[in-house]
């Protein structure tokens, strides 16, 4: 495990934002785990985790306690679980988009849509990772954590997890460290049915059908690097946390009138029926390219937020805050932003929260 003071949070998220960092642990060895617990009780407080950074908007003024990234990699494959399935153990840090493509290669599906998303396999549960009809809770089958409150290691099953739609009991509390996950996955060459029409146009299918493994990677890739939502560093778009709102919950009433809009609405697996952020905000008048607030605007390929040169944590939260209240004004529609809070950004806080559930 390597110790860091004074490192700054920009270097550490995908918006490049945030200011100096008191201490920083980089935790690449899981036997070094019981050292971060030891430092973690003489501080008094329980660390912050990040992995890649992805999915944070880190403030201004830095952040005064202990994080943690984690970087621990390494996959285990157990085929004795039974005929159908085989049991993958991950390593909290391995990175997810690399864990795809090695289950590919292994010909294990069940995680397959998920390429090209950014950050690690430990923060999968915490968000109940998803993307193109495939979630984390098809395929979670245990996930190992340190438990603070109790001071030891723990399995939970899924059951145990509260897996909603981008939450989980780990979601908004620090009581629980992830230290590996274990999927279920299926043996095979075929991904799963395409229900998306743009991923299924892609590979040349009609929706509901099956392609191989690898098709059905190219096809969500081409897809993702359409809108943006590939990660690099050399694109202008490139500085984002991917999907800066969660598709709200609507009413039958609001999903008949937004349909009648031409919305896409959908029902989700748990259960609600949710309206697409993105569509609302096209709805609401905004345009791809539009600049919001200093340094902060909608990307021009999608629409969601990205970062530019100039931008601050307190400048993309109020991008964030001039897209929720005008499309609340123009739909009706409350959205809630997505990303963790690392630090104090009070004009963010508003926009987050478990009452996004």
């Amino acid at each position: 495990m390597r110790l860091a003071t004074n490192v700054p949070l920009a270097s550490l998220t995908t918006l490049r934002l945030g200011g100096p960092l008191r201490e920083l642990a980089i935790l690449d060895d899981p036997a070094d785990f019981p050292e971060l617990v030891a430092i973690a009780g003489r501080s008094g407080r329980i660390p912050r985790v990040i992995g890649e950074g992805s999915n944070v908007l880190a403030a201004d003024d830095g952040y005064p306690g202990l994080v943690v990234r984690m970087a621990t990699t390494g996959v285990r494959l157990d085929r004795s679980a039974d005929r159908e399935r085989v049991l993958v153990t991950v390593q909290a840090g391995h990175e997810l988009d690399a864990l795809v493509s090695e289950m590919v290669a292994e010909g294990l599906s069940g995680i397959e849509c998920l390429t090209g998303i950014p950050g690690t396999t430990g923060a999968t549960p915490v968000q109940n990772v998803g993307a193109y009809g495939q979630e984390v809770t098809d395929t979670l089958a245990s996930v190992r954590a340190w438990d603070w409150a109790a001071g030891r290691e723990v399995e939970m099953p899924p059951a145990e997890c509260g897996l909603g739609h981008r939450t989980s009991i780990f979601k908004y509390s620090q009581r629980w460290t992830i230290l590996s996950v274990t999927l279920a996955l299926t043996p095979g060459k075929l991904g799963p049915p395409l229900t998306y029409r743009a991923v299924a146009e892609t590979a040349g299918v009609p929706i509901g059908e099956q392609v191989l493994m690898e098709d059905t990677v190219a096809a969500v890739r081409h897809v993702r690097a359409r809108k943006g939502m590939i990660l690099d560093p050399r694109d202008r778009d490139g500085r984002t946390a991917g999907s800066v709102f969660l598709s709200p919950v609507v009413s039958p009433g609001d999903a008949a009138r937004l349909r009648a809009e031409g919305a896409p609405v959908n029902e989700f697996p748990d259960g609600a029926t949710r309206v697409s952020a993105s569509w609302l905000m096209s709805a609401a008048g905004f345009a791809l390219g539009q600049q919001l607030a200093p340094g902060a605007r909608i990307s021009t390929r999608h629409f969601t937020l990205v970062a530019d040169d100039g931008a601050t944590a307190a400048s993309f939260a109020d991008a964030t805050a001039i897209v929720a209240e005008r499309v609340r004004k123009a739909t009706g529609i409350t959205l809630t932003a997505e990303p963790d809070l690392l630090g104090d950004v009070p004009a963010y806080m508003r926009l987050t929260g478990p009452s996004a559930q």
